[in-house]
């Protein structure tokens, strides 16, 4: 399989989002920055960058959901990476500051995919990579939990502390014990103990552990593994789990038979290509339809 580089295109991303084709000052902004947006091709690059934790206010919030949003709507960028800037955060949630000092409501509007806009996403059938780089705290770990692939620094921590200041943690009381087990959920939430990158790839949390600062890398390296797969099948699969989730085994193939995604793969172009080229024996040429 060939893995092929893509070129850079950065953007930087404030509380009043600018149109592409601006160009910013990295020095005036990044300071305000909520977040940074780097395009690599088919690959979105998504770097989590307020404060110095790389927290997320409601605003920030609802700016996130946009850029979701965009990104689901845009057929060029198939494939998405987050992660946090700097070495220590990958992202610790709220932005408890902005909180003591605006009075936000833990039930403010935070967009309508919710905190971080990977909470419950509408029609969001893209891949996500998530490279935690280091803590992944609170609303942090609820955004992780929102991804598809997790890749952990070695030195990456998490931790679902809300306990200690009195708020719910509202996603991961939701999600967490439907990606571990429950009693391991339930103790994590409760206790607001944190677990290393070990714990979390033993329970299943992650998916990869790699030495620190190598963690983007590694997720680029997925996602450009990725893009040289049938574009049809990446949202197809997206959209069948994210369908039938809770639906029992029977009438899961039902559900599964009336996915859009899915009928756009049977009827594909690719679909008969990759059969042709296995059975010449070379490389298939996906067009992605």
């Amino acid at each position: 399989m060939m893995n092929r580089k893509f070129p850079e295109k950065k953007w930087w991303c404030s509380k009043k989002p600018a149109k592409q084709e601006t160009h910013f000052n990295e020095g005036d902004l990044m300071a305000e920055a909520s977040f940074t947006l780097n395009y690599r091709g088919p690959i979105l690059e998504i770097t989590l960058s307020k404060g110095k934790a790389n927290v997320i206010s409601a605003a920030d919030s609802r700016e996130l959901n946009g850029m979701w949003e965009a990104f689901r709507d845009n057929p060029e960028q198939r494939f998405a990476i987050l992660t946090g800037k700097g070495e220590k955060f990958f992202c610790a949630g709220w932005d408890l500051k902005n909180v003591a000092e605006s009075g936000e409501a833990s039930d403010s509007d935070y967009g309508s995919g919710g905190f971080g806009g990977l909470n419950y996403p509408r029609n969001f059938n893209k891949p996500v990579i998530c490279a935690v780089n280091g803590i992944a705290c609170g609303g942090g770990f609820e955004v992780m939990l929102g991804c598809d692939i997790i890749v952990a620094e070695e030195h990456a921590t998490f931790s679902l502390p809300e306990i200690k200041v009195g708020v719910l943690p509202d996603c991961g009381v939701v999600k967490l014990r439907r990606r571990i087990p429950y009693h391991v959920a339930v103790e994590l939430m409760m206790t607001g103990r944190w677990m290393d990158a070990e714990e979390a790839k033993h329970w299943g949390l992650v998916n990869h552990i790699v030495p620190k600062g190598q963690g983007l890398d590694k997720a680029r390296e997925i996602a450009e593994a990725l893009a040289d797969g049938p574009p049809l099948l990446y949202p197809a699969i997206k959209q069948v789990l994210r369908m039938t989730e809770m639906v029992p085994e029977n009438e899961a193939f039902t559900v599964h038979d009336a996915c859009s995604a899915v009928e756009a793969v049977n009827r594909s172009e690719d679909l008969k290509e990759g059969a042709l080229a296995f059975t010449e024996k070379r490389e298939p040429v996906w067009k992605g339809n």
